[in-house]
């Protein structure tokens, strides 16, 4: 794999904390987080900060390991049962736990026909959109500065035509029109916070999907990055259909964000089944054999997406097995224990794509470094700094 563009070279001058050059020194230049995004639904961190217990504790810290983004909940009518009594506080404690310790958070999402908020209900179209509106710029407001990244708005390709039970957000869509629906969620959004990357994101991959969005960006919609949904529950797509995939978002010249994959570790979901919503089991093993098909996917999958330069994040749904559908779609099994996919990742993230060099400064305090994108401590004879590399240009490193 080409991997150029996710590193750069850079010459790093490296002073003692009085500003003067640390000639012909050894220093080590170890990378601490990358600018990629390396991303997981972080549900647990909610129950952690709850009730944090030893489970818990291995769980997120195991999550910490290797992941620097994670996705948190919004989902409105889970948020906000009950009209005006929201779940801010918990997801406030929740979002800047993460932010405290490197992991940067995206909310997801801000309007959705599915688990919307029942008691929209009452209202009539206009006061919905308004509600609907409101909401927005009360999220994006107040987490600003801890939650700069959003899914403005999920699954608009199926959003006026859905029809498995009446809701409020699919009547503001079909009243209002998908385009003009997205440009005011994503207006009020940007309004709030204009600064914040709001994503689009959709599991409609079809050509209805680049037709919208080609149909939003001529309409002006703010899109920052546009995000694709990947939940293989009925087995893996394969190498050729990912490259397609990206092949045909990136022509829009954005990034693209993998928001939602998942790939099975045990029996897969029979073809049959259309929604994956309809499948109820009482339980849905993982098996050695899935664990190890499971391994061998993601990590192709990974390196696909990682080769190329549009894809800016990829977001693997479950951490852990059990949670949406029941689904051995995670990193880790119902008993906490790591899969080979954890294993497989941690290496991937944490050496493979990971830069840690030893070098001898010249008479100026001078060495050049070559390194994956990202933030690094330099570090010697027990003084230690800090840099970005993010782009070739010369760097000062103070150490203290």
């Amino acid at each position: 794999m080409s991997l150029s563009h996710r590193k750069v070279k850079k010459v790093l001058v490296i002073r003692d904390a009085q500003g003067n050059p640390l000639a012909n020194r050894q220093v080590t230049v170890s990378q601490k987080s990358h600018s990629f995004l390396f991303g997981c639904g972080a549900f647990e961190f909610m129950n952690h900060i709850k009730n944090a217990n030893d489970e818990t504790a291995d769980i997120t810290s195991k999550w910490l390991k290797i992941f620097n983004y994670g996705t948190l909940p919004f989902y409105w009518g889970r948020y906000e049962p009950e009209e005006g009594k929201t779940d801010e506080a918990n997801l406030m404690k929740t979002a800047k736990y993460l932010s405290d310790r490197g992991v940067r958070v995206k909310g997801h999402p801000l309007c959705w026909h599915t688990v919307c908020a029942d008691w929209l209900m009452k209202y009539d179209n206009k006061t919905i959109l308004q509600k609907q509106l409101d909401r927005i710029h009360r999220e994006v407001t107040n987490f600003k500065g801890v939650i700069d990244m959003w899914d403005v708005i999920n699954e608009v390709v199926i959003m006026p035509v859905f029809d498995k039970y009446d809701n409020a957000v699919t009547r503001i869509c079909n009243d209002r029109g998908r385009i003009a629906l997205v440009k005011d969620v994503f207006a009020a959004a940007h309004e709030s916070n204009p600064d914040a990357t709001l994503l689009i994101n959709d599991f409609n991959l079809s050509e209805a999907y680049r037709i919208l969005i080609d149909g939003l960006l001529n309409a002006g919609v703010p899109i920052g990055a546009i995000g694709i949904q990947t939940h293989q529950h009925q087995g893996y797509m394969g190498r050729e259909k990912v490259l397609d995939i990206v092949k045909r978002y990136k022509v829009f010249g954005l990034p693209l964000h993998f928001t939602e994959n998942t790939l099975i570790s045990g029996e897969i979901m029979p073809s049959h089944i259309i929604d994956l919503n309809d499948w109820q089991v009482d339980e849905w093993p993982t098996t050695p054999e899935g664990e190890e098909r499971q391994c061998r996917e993601i990590e192709e999958m990974y390196r696909i997406l990682f080769e190329d330069p549009f894809v800016e994040a990829i977001t693997t749904w479950d951490f852990r097995d059990g949670a949406w559908l029941k689904a051995p779609a995670g990193f880790l099994r119902l008993d906490n224990s790591e899969k080979p996919s954890y294993k497989m990742l941690e290496r991937l993230v944490n050496e493979e794509w990971n830069t840690k060099v030893t070098a001898q400064t010249d008479d100026a305090g001078c060495i050049m470094i070559e390194g994956f994108k990202g933030e690094y401590s330099v570090s010697t004879d027990g003084a230690e700094g800090a840099v970005s590399l993010t782009d070739d240009s010369e760097a000062v490193v103070m150490l203290a």
